[in-house]
């Protein structure tokens, strides 16, 4: 039997290579160069980059036999998860690879800025001694805050502990008490702004987090205050940044993140007090040689057919029939039930009901925490470290089966126990020969809608009127409905459930809770 292929299409670890071992055919190509790319992903089984190789549908219609894309690093923009999934292709990555480096480079850009290393280097280096003029500040004493408190934002904050600082922290989906144990206080993103000496950013990028620190929000800082962004481009405006610098209303900045890159004409660039880098934060050789072998591990353990810790989509391992399909469905009710709590997640129920109780659906408990997770933590959720991202969080988590289920062959219901000691449950179900997954249960209410990537929830005092309502808000707002469902409970009061085929803004969500005077209403975006 010939040796599985592994085409490398970029610069990566010689560590790389050595953590594959000897039992794969190993083959290189310039992943920048898009012909050798289609032609030497043909016949491989296993595709290796890293941030320069663009990934996309083309790329996966040309691999006849292509298993695995291994990204050795932890961004994925430049693959396509969809179409990977959908061509039946598992991504994995290296979630934790860079988080020291990331960490450890956010700690230099705000030490930099704060005692404007970069401004006085460059005039030493013109032969003008200038000690007066670049005057900088002490961190010790200072308010540091901490916009994301995720793995790379623990770390920083760790780090600066050590100044003398005092750490606050913005950060919706942590626990007062968690952060506490790491000498962080929890604040409200206005209270950060107005109270911090330097503000540091570790948020992904999502639609929610883009201009999170825009012009608002630089209206309610500090004009001493120095921002640090080597998270995501795009989360710190960049215009509404300059301007504040140019007004005075921050003194200063830290960049290694833009909203386009690679980025070269900057107006930032040309202020002295902002230090800037190209995209550094993974840059370091121990960060590349922990993203390769993380890589190529994965890479043999998906070559194999077992289970993958940083699977991103489609998962391997030895898993029963009967629970394979639920697979899926099992993370999505996670995500929606997730979406649908108002207030912290304090403890996690998995039931597992029907012909797949029969079998070992542990599985299941971890592809529902990870669809639960991928929406309260700001860091990359797979099988493995799900449970120890619930654990870090306080988050109790429980699993239980019973093989009885009167009206589905089998059955998944994920039930959450809110900090404010309200609940959210949501069950479904997978269907037909192409095991279409469903929610048939919200909050006690049967529904029987096929799960969709834009849904909204509305529950209210049933009464006439209120389809036409909903539909009237959705049509002025060009958003098409793709199916509706309406449930009477048993109170007086409904629920609806829709599928929409674009995302529900929250604008229009407050529109139609307003005018139904409705008791909760929830957009879920998967």
């Amino acid at each position: 039997m010939p040796a599985m292929r592994v085409l490398i299409a970029e610069e990566l670890s010689p560590a790389t290579v050595e953590a594959l071992g000897p039992d794969f055919e190993i083959l290189n190509v310039d992943g920048t160069d898009r012909p050798a790319l289609l032609t030497a992903v043909a016949d491989v089984d296993a595709l290796l980059v890293r941030s320069a190789t663009q990934v996309d549908a083309e790329v996966f219609n040309a691999a006849r036999k292509l298993r695995v894309v291994a990204r050795a690093g932890v961004g994925l923009d430049n693959v396509d998860v969809k179409a990977a999934t959908q061509a039946g292709v598992m991504v994995v990555n290296a979630p934790t690879s860079n988080i020291v480096s990331a960490a450890e480079l956010a700690v230099a850009l705000l030490l930099a800025s704060a005692r404007n290393v970069v401004p006085a280097n460059a005039a030493l280096t013109r032969g003008e001694w200038k000690r007066s003029k670049y005057t900088g500040v002490e961190l010790a004493d200072k308010v540091v805050g901490v916009v994301g408190l995720g793995r790379i934002g623990v770390l920083v904050a760790q780090r600066l502990s050590a100044f003398g600082v005092q750490l606050i922290a913005y950060d919706p989906y942590v626990q007062p008490a968690r952060a506490a144990q790491l000498g962080v206080r929890m604040v409200s993103l206005d209270e950060l702004l107005a109270a911090s000496d330097f503000i540091t950013v570790h948020l992904p990028k999502t639609p929610e987090t883009v201009g999170l620190i825009g012009a608002e929000a630089l209206t309610k800082v500090k004009p001493t205050v120095r921002i640090i962004n080597a998270a995501r481009g795009g989360i710190v405006d960049e215009a509404a940044l300059y301007q504040a610098i140019v007004d005075g209303r921050v003194a200063g900045a830290g960049l290694d993140v833009y909203a386009k890159e690679p980025c070269t004409d900057s107006p930032l660039f040309g202020l002295e007090s902002v230090v800037a880098t190209p995209h550094l934060g993974a840059s370091t050789d121990e960060a590349q040689e922990k993203a390769g072998i993380a890589v190529a591990k994965s890479v043999r353990l998906a070559l194999a057919g077992e289970l993958v810790p940083d699977a991103v989509n489609v998962q391997g391992g030895q898993i029963a029939e009967p629970v394979r399909p639920l697979l899926g469905v099992a993370e999505q009710l996670g995500g929606i039930a997730c979406a649908l709590a108002p207030a912290a997640v304090a403890r996690i129920e998995i039931e597992v009901r029907g012909e797949a109780a029969d079998h070992d659906v542990r599985v299941l408990e971890l592809s529902a925490l990870k669809g639960v997770l991928q929406k309260l933590v700001h860091d990359p959720v797979s099988y493995v470290n799900a449970p120890v991202l619930a654990e870090q969080r306080g988050v109790d988590v429980a699993l239980t089966t019973d093989r009885l289920s009167d009206d589905h062959r089998s059955l998944v219901r994920i039930r959450l126990t809110l900090t404010d000691g309200s609940q959210v449950s949501v069950a479904g179900t997978v269907t037909g020969p192409r095991n279409v997954a469903k929610v048939v249960e919200v909050d006690g209410f049967d529904v029987d809608v096929p799960v969709s990537e834009h849904m909204l929830v509305l529950r209210y005092d049933d009464r006439p009127g209120v389809v036409a309502i909903v539909g009237t808000v959705l049509g002025e707002a060009q958003i098409n409905i793709g199916g509706m469902q309406v449930s009477p409970g048993a109170n007086g009061d409904a629920l609806i459930v829709l599928t929409v085929d674009s995302a529900v803004g929250q604008q229009e969500v407050d529109r139609i809770a307003d005018r139904i005077k409705a008791r909760s209403a929830r957009a879920v975006d998967l």
